[in-house]
């Protein structure tokens, strides 16, 4: 079966940097789209980063140039590097992957 296990979300402040790992296992870590989304309270779920596998790695406007999605295929894990966090980008993050999701890990940045 496969699981996602997020971890590394918390408190910050803004303009502080986070970094968001997410461990994939009961599955090949490649052959499928990977990435990360987040939601906030009373907002719908949106796209944060994405690998899509064939082509360009995709982000939402309001984190380019601020975070950076990578991965490790021998470790099966997928990353999210924060920068420069911005109280609007206070949501639980989830870790998307074949289909799959995490659970999410809480990002909150104070002002």
């Amino acid at each position: 079966q496969v699981q996602l296990v997020e971890s590394g979300g918390g408190l910050v402040q803004t303009g502080g940097s986070l970094t968001l790992s997410c461990t994939i296992s009961g599955s090949t870590f490649n052959g499928y789209p990977a990435g990360w989304y987040r939601q906030a309270p009373g907002k719908e779920r949106e796209l944060v980063a994405l690998f899509p596998w064939n082509g360009s790695t995709n982000y939402a406007d309001s984190v380019k140039g601020r975070f950076t999605i990578s991965r490790d295929n021998a470790k099966h894990t997928l990353y999210l590097q924060m920068n420069n966090l911005k109280p609007e980008d206070t949501a639980v993050y989830v870790c998307y992957y074949r289909s799959y999701w995490g659970q999410g890990t809480q990002v909150t940045v104070s002002s």
